[in-house]
């Protein structure tokens, strides 16, 4: 499911790096890009404690001919357990840029988690690499 892995270091003052994930599936498998949207909102919590569902930005653009879902929300993020391993504390502050991009077989799916200000800071970087997907 995983097939890469990147550190993406954290700005000055940041309490630590951020991490850019590219998950792939196969066919049939991974769900929708929707359900997967949706289920990366709700690993985010908003200030009040509430759901990240409605306050999150979901929009979709053509890249290189490519149908690409792009996925923002910003809160308290509530990283999801490994089985057998302990949980995460929640990490406030937290931002995530997600993209689904479609592909000729099954999506892939990029995500880029970590502190708001490294994440921002990474935002044309991020972009970069989902426009140089042919």
């Amino acid at each position: 499911m995983r097939r890469a892995q990147y550190r993406v270091p954290g700005v000055d003052g940041d309490p630590e790096d951020a991490q850019c994930v590219v998950f792939y599936f196969g066919p049939g498998q991974g769900g929708t890009s929707e359900s997967n949207a949706m289920r990366w909102m709700d690993q985010f919590k908003q200030p009040d404690g509430s759901s990240s569902q409605g306050r999150s930005k979901v929009e979709m653009r053509t890249v290189n001919g490519k149908q690409v879902m792009f996925v923002e929300v910003k809160g308290t993020y509530v990283p999801m357990g490994m089985p057998g391993m302990p949980a995460e504390a929640p990490k406030q502050g937290y931002a995530m840029i997600g993209a689904i991009v479609s592909g000729p077989d099954a999506p892939w799916f990029f995500k880029l988690t970590g502190p708001a200000r490294t994440v921002e800071a990474n935002r044309a970087s991020f972009e970069s690499m989902i426009a140089s997907i042919g």
